[in-house]
């Protein structure tokens, strides 16, 4: 087996448990690997560090998998932690009555790095996101079926991902039977998304807590929600009491589903769903007089830490617009999900953008993804969501 060497400076947080070589921390490759190779990994003295897969064209050379240099990743290992993840979310109660719908895999946060598996209920939906998971796709598959018998498996590996990983994703049902709709539960609200949405593998299930968590604040609230994606915000307030509530996505393809949904639960009553710009929407709602509730959870803003600085600014501008949409004493929900955008920086962004605002926001409650998502203590990148509750106070 080749061995990739990590050089003296870079040794410390592998060796502490994070699952990552980076590239830059490669000293030499020694024997020969190709994109997908099980590779051990030592530091300059020879001991070894762990075994993982190797993507030589990624900017993280080896993802580990584990610190044993005896365990192979075959299929009775794919089988067993299959397994551990199964009996982890039982744990945690999923899946639960009313809920069935949940993250099944977490790559890293369940030792099988480069694999994304999201169930929603008698369906599957996997991404394979690294050359190494790629070449074990048949095992993978084999042993989710043998686990779990689903309905369909469906690959939803970002075009993108695939091709900086040098292999093609694959499209659609890859096993069982032709679905085209993801049909499932979550605390007592039935959803049934197409296909061909396309934001990751096609519904947020990090946000359930906060979903009924913002149910429980929302009675007799006016709420905004400003974007609403599918409706599972806009939904869970309605089912929770709100006295209203507005719902703007600018995807049509979204707001249709959304509305349908609210009619499938008796839901589309006291929700109004309208196609928009999410910042523009925000400003005539400051000028109306604001709102009890307003829910502000954009798509990813950095994608990388190369992309933090510019993304704390257009978080500020949101936060200040948000906050200003935001009757006084009112609650705002500010989101990120972006890990180079945190806890840390999205209160910055509050600060600041309240001081634009003129309001001055308190912040009551932290929120972040639920125990479906877990987090090695030393994968700081791992925790990637990040929500804060907030009162809007006068200065």
């Amino acid at each position: 087996m080749a061995v990739v060497k990590v050089k003296a400076g870079h040794v410390q947080p592998v060796w502490a448990g994070h699952p990552w070589v980076y590239a830059q921390a490669v000293e030499f490759l020694e024997g020969g690997a190709v994109a997908g190779d099980e590779v051990l990994v030592q530091d300059a003295r020879g001991n070894t560090l762990g075994r993982g897969l190797y993507s030589p064209q990624s900017a993280i050379a080896v993802r580990l998998y584990t610190r044993d240099e005896h365990i192979a990743l075959d299929g009775a290992l794919v089988g067993a932690r299959i397994q551990q993840a199964m009996e982890r979310r039982s744990a945690v109660g999923l899946p639960s009555q009313g809920t069935n719908a949940y993250r099944l895999i977490h790559a890293e946060g369940d030792d099988l790095p480069g694999l994304v598996v999201d169930r929603f209920g008698d369906d599957l939906v996997v991404q394979l996101t690294t050359i190494g998971m790629k070449r074990r796709e048949g095992v993978i598959l084999d042993a989710l079926q043998r686990l779990l018998s689903p309905r369909a498996i469906i690959d939803r590996t970002p075009a993108k991902t695939a091709a900086s990983e040098g292999f093609e994703a694959g499209v659609g049902v890859v096993r069982g039977e032709s679905v085209s709709a993801l049909s499932f539960e979550e605390h007592g609200i039935r959803f049934e998304i197409p296909l061909e949405l396309g934001q990751k593998t096609g519904f947020y299930l990090d946000q359930r807590s906060l979903r009924a968590r913002l149910a429980e604040l929302s009675p007799g609230r006016r709420v905004l929600d400003a974007f609403c994606y599918v409706g599972a915000l806009s939904l869970a307030v309605a089912r929770g009491g709100a006295a209203s509530v507005r719902a703007v996505d600018s995807s049509a393809a979204a707001i249709e589903v959304a509305a349908r949904c609210a009619a499938r639960n008796e839901l589309a009553g006291p929700i109004s769903f309208e196609v928009g710009d999410a910042f523009e929407t925000l400003k005539r709602a400051a000028r109306d007089g604001g709102y009890d509730l307003v829910i502000a959870d954009p798509p990813k803003l950095a994608k990388t830490r190369g992309f933090a600085r510019r993304a704390l600014a257009t978080m500020r501008r949101l936060a200040a617009a948000s906050l200003r949409a935001t009757s006084p004493g009112g609650l705002c929900v500010l989101c990120s999900c972006s890990a180079a955008l945190g806890f840390p920086e999205l209160i910055r962004a509050a600060a600041l953008g309240g001081r634009d605002a003129n309001v001055r926001p308190l912040v009551l409650e932290r929120w972040s993804q639920g125990p479906d998502h877990p987090v090695p203590a030393a994968f700081p990148e791992g925790q990637y969501l990040s929500t804060l509750i907030v009162q809007a106070l006068p200065l």
